[in-house]
This record gives C-alpha cells, structure tokens and sequence, in this order.
C-alpha cells in the first residue's frame, strides 16, 4: 500500500475523531473537544488533500467519507448514542466492502 492511501486511511480515521469532537464541543461550548475538533479536523483535511495528489479525486473522497462515516456510527453505537440494529450494521459492511471495491480497482 503506498503512503497515499495510508495517509487517506488515516485522515478517514480522523474523519471519525473530528464528528466525534464536534458532538463533544456542544456547539463549540466546550474547550478541549472544540480544541480536538480544530485538530483533527485540519490534520484530516491535510491528509486529504496530499492523498489526493496520487488518488484521483472521486476515488479519494469516497474512501475517506466511507471511512470516517463508518468509524463514527460504529463509535455512537458503541458509546449508546446511536441504536445498534442488526440492519445498520449490515450497511454499514456494505459501506466497508464498497469502500475496499474502490480501492481494489484504481
């Protein structure tokens, strides 16, 4: 795997730790979740956008939402935020297996 598409996975999974951050901050109310979205945030935008000068953009996009939306759902199910049904789980795998099909043809 080349450094771009480690860099892609890796801004996904900040994707992830951004939204979460966000839902933290209360509407930026609170400090350090505020602080940590700032963060993440650029980091994740930044390992985009260098992912983007090897992947072609439509590919790289779809792979780094399909990461971070999957790691956020499964993260508020987690935490209880978010309702685990056996349905939303079978999308979300179907999310994963789209996100591994991009991958597996560029």
């Amino acid at each position: 795997m080349s450094l771009a598409w480690i860099l892609l996975v890796l801004s996904g999974m900040l994707e992830a730790v951004w939204a979460t951050a966000l839902d933290a901050s209360k509407g930026f109310k609170r400090l350090w979740p505020s602080a940590l979205f700032v963060v993440s945030y650029v980091a994740s935008m930044a390992g985009l956008a260098w992912a983007m000068r090897e992947i072609p953009v439509g590919t790289a996009y779809a792979v780094w939402v399909g990461i971070g939306a999957v790691l956020t759902a499964a993260w508020a199910m987690i935490t209880r935020k978010d309702r685990a049904t056996v349905l939303r789980v079978v999308l979300l795998l179907g999310l994963i297996a789209c996100v591994v099909g991009l991958k597996a043809v560029s």
